[in-house]
């Protein structure tokens, strides 16, 4: 089980990443680029998800993604923090957010972090 505190920790520590105030809450960003925002409740999570792929997520694992009514325009999802079955999964997720925010030169650097091998 996850929370805000595990997601912050685990969001800072990819590369080039900061934690800045919008709209009321923490969101974090690489090279500038939000990838992630923890909502005011603190209970859930928002990342990056192609639209293609979050509707797949939700129908599969609604008790962990459901997608916020103000973003359905966007590819965003949410995740509910505590049904992820630890550091693991919130990595996991996090690690695919930043990859699709981060600027090529970071995937680059840091290979374990950058686009998934198709092997």
């Amino acid at each position: 089980m996850s929370d805000a505190d595990d997601a912050r920790r685990v969001a800072l520590s990819f590369p080039d990443t900061t934690e800045k105030t919008a709209w009321d809450m923490p969101t974090f960003r690489v090279a500038g680029k939000m990838f992630a925002t923890l909502p005011e409740e603190g209970t859930s999570l928002a990342v990056r998800c192609p639209k293609e792929e979050r509707a797949e997520l939700v129908l599969a694992e609604p008790e962990k993604f459901w997608i916020a009514d103000h973003e359905a325009s966007f590819a965003w999802v949410r995740v509910r923090l505590a049904a992820l079955e630890g550091d693991g999964e919130l990595t996991d997720i996090l690690a695919d957010s930043w990859r699709q925010a981060a600027p090529h030169r970071l995937l680059e650097a840091h290979p374990r972090l950058g686009v998934p091998s198709t092997d």
